[in-house]
């Protein structure tokens, strides 16, 4: 059975965006995103939201802009090799490369793709993550731990429920980010 993994840049106290929505502090360095996209060669579906999903987009053609360096084309063309499923109920429609749009989070259907899948699911996003977290379906948490601290905004971890993890992989870059990967009991 493939993991369900929540990935994603978090404050030291916790949050991915601060209270404006800004999230400038947690734009990695070249070894940071070196190793991002090293590990996302593991994923073989991203589920996104819409919110997420209309982050990502760019990535869709990243590569095919002039002078773009050797980290950003290889990013680009591991997430455009990658399946993707949008859930939203606002997004008119889907404009990159293997993806999907879906009208309702279904977590049924992501415990079916857990099972017949052949690689890691990668679940983005903290709203979309929350319900799977709640349900129990996240079986790996790989957080990007910035030395910032921004005093409130949009939290990783949903707060109405208590979760214990076991730290299985760890490793420090030269610019203070920490990247710990975590499973669930």
């Amino acid at each position: 059975m493939v993991k369900l993994i929540s990935s994603g840049a978090v404050s030291l106290d916790g949050y991915v965006a601060d209270l404006e929505g800004n999230y400038d502090w947690s734009i990695p360095s070249d070894d940071v995103f070196a190793f991002i996209s090293w590990r996302a060669r593991l994923v073989g579906t991203y589920l996104y939201g819409r919110c997420m999903y209309e982050e990502m987009v760019e990535w869709d053609t990243a590569d095919q802009r002039p002078g773009q360096d050797s980290l950003i084309n290889n990013f680009a063309k591991i997430w455009q090799a990658t399946d993707k499923i949008v859930y939203s109920t606002t997004l008119g429609a889907v404009s990159t490369t293997r993806t999907q749009l879906k009208r309702r989070f279904d977590l049924q259907e992501v415990e079916q793709m857990k099972a017949t899948l052949e690689q890691d699911i990668e679940i983005a996003g903290p709203c979309l993550a929350g319900n799977a977290i709640r349900a129990g379906l996240v079986d790996e948490f790989q957080l990007y731990l910035h030395p910032v601290v921004v005093g409130g905004g949009r939290r990783f971890f949903p707060t109405d429920m208590r979760l214990p993890l076991d730290l299985v992989e760890q490793h420090r870059f030269d610019d203070g980010v920490m990247f710990l990967r975590y499973t669930t009991h």
